[in-house]
């Protein structure tokens, strides 16, 4: 199992430090794009956090599972209202079993790279399948890997800079790493987060989900269903199980 990096105080300040997640605008098309998918079946959210995505998927009509290694997230899933509507189970996505079958599976916001081995990222798309319906549908949204963007023999890039935030992601192109450094000043106090994970590119993904037997369906470039290009910076794709 892994390490466990969404602990009480990353999950106490979570909506407060990235308020953004949580708007409408946020969060009504990715819901919209899931529900579509999902219906008339249930689905199964890998990394549910909070309920961001689960809860008003949930208020929705489909039926809603969620696994999280972060017991203090899913605490906090548990207090929001209608939290009774969604199931939980704590565990590790990549191994995790639950109990039934889905219409959809999905992964969001560059979690499958909190996966930080390529056995763990086939893992999480074999279990994926396992729970899907012949038919069904695994969708993750990642990033893609901004090597382009790093300068000849930089290994650091920032990805935001406020005077209450920085962010910077540090490259190790040897063994597609990736570290995420968070600082934060509020109060004339400063607090520094940092976790790891591991970059994949999306023709690796498609070779992840054919072990398993998926086949891509469909690539987007967000959730409004944007092409997807070389200029995308991430991308939301589809993956179906064979029958």
């Amino acid at each position: 199992m892994g390490r466990n990096y969404f602990d009480e105080q990353v999950a106490r300040s979570y909506e407060t430090r990235w308020p953004e997640l949580f708007e409408p605008a946020a969060i009504e098309p990715v819901v919209g794009f899931l529900a579509g998918l999902a219906r008339p079946g249930a689905a199964l959210e890998f990394g549910v956090g909070t309920g961001r995505i689960a809860l008003p998927l949930s208020r929705q009509g489909v039926r809603v599972h969620g696994v999280d290694l972060s017991p203090a997230m899913l605490a906090r899933l548990r207090a929001e209202p209608d939290a009774d509507a969604v199931g939980t189970t704590c565990g590790d996505f990549a191994t995790t079993t639950v109990g039934g079958t889905f219409l959809l599976v999905y992964l969001l916001r560059n979690t499958i790279m909190n996966l930080t081995t390529q056995d763990g990222q086939v893992a999480c798309f074999k279990n994926a399948a396992a729970h899907l319906e012949p038919g069904g549908c695994f969708v993750v949204e990642v990033m893609v890997p901004a090597l382009q963007r790093l300068p000849p023999g930089e290994t650091f890039r920032p990805f935001t800079v406020t005077p209450a935030h920085l962010g910077f992601d540090e490259y190790d192109v040897a063994v597609q790493g990736l570290v995420s450094h968070h600082y934060w000043v509020a109060a004339g106090a400063a607090e520094s987060w940092s976790v790891p994970f591991r970059y994949v590119w999306p023709s690796e993904l498609d070779l992840m989900a054919r072990i398993a037997g998926m086949t891509l369906r469909e690539r987007w470039g967000g959730w409004h269903r944007e092409p997807f290009t070389g200029d995308s910076t991430s991308h939301v794709s589809v993956w179906e199980k064979d029958s």
